[in-house]
């Protein structure tokens, strides 16, 4: 992974925010997975990890129901989040902004103003090789209780494999 330029002095926390449609199904997954890496490796503090929509429906909503049951039958806990739209002035404080599918990517790289954030944006399942070619994590809205537990199983691969490439970083506390 290239890393991001630093968004602040290393004493700051590394900053990512995953960011899909609603931020009712798939970036609280992700949130949630990253989170729970980082507090069972002790990294909770040198990782700042967020999630946002693009578009507004769903801003102040908990996770969708089957998001969080989905969570709950993996052994996480996704009953606190709550929904909201991502600001563009945020990316200089961010260092990666994880889409989940190349629409998403667009939009954010569209919203950024400067080159350096377009950079920030990433897909999910670039950190994963077995995944990569997929691209796109899919999403689970419209479909059944089965495929939010395989879209979260494709987030829990990916989002492992993104905190394998950041945790050696995190633990020498560099950014």
């Amino acid at each position: 992974m290239t890393r991001p330029e630093p968004a602040g002095d290393a004493a700051q926390p590394f900053r990512v925010s995953f960011v899909c449609t609603g931020n009712i199904c798939r970036s609280p997954m992700a949130e949630v997975v990253l989170r729970s890496l980082a507090e069972r490796s002790g990294l909770e503090h040198a990782l700042a990890i967020e999630s946002a929509a693009t578009g507004d429906w769903h801003v102040g909503e908990r996770a969708d129901q089957r998001t969080i049951d989905a969570l709950a039958r993996a052994g996480y806990d996704g009953s606190r989040h709550r929904a909201r739209q991502f600001d563009p002035s945020e990316f200089p404080a961010l260092d990666l902004v994880v889409a989940f599918d190349r629409g998403q990517a667009r939009i954010l790289r569209n919203w950024a103003a400067r080159i350096i954030d377009q950079h920030k944006v990433r897909l999910l399942l670039e950190f994963e090789p077995e995944l990569a070619t997929l691209q796109d994590v899919p999403d689970p809205y419209y479909s059944d209780e089965a495929t939010f537990d395989r879209v979260l199983g494709m987030i829990e691969r990916s989002t492992q494999a993104l905190f394998r490439q950041l945790a050696p970083a995190l633990r020498q506390g560099i950014r």
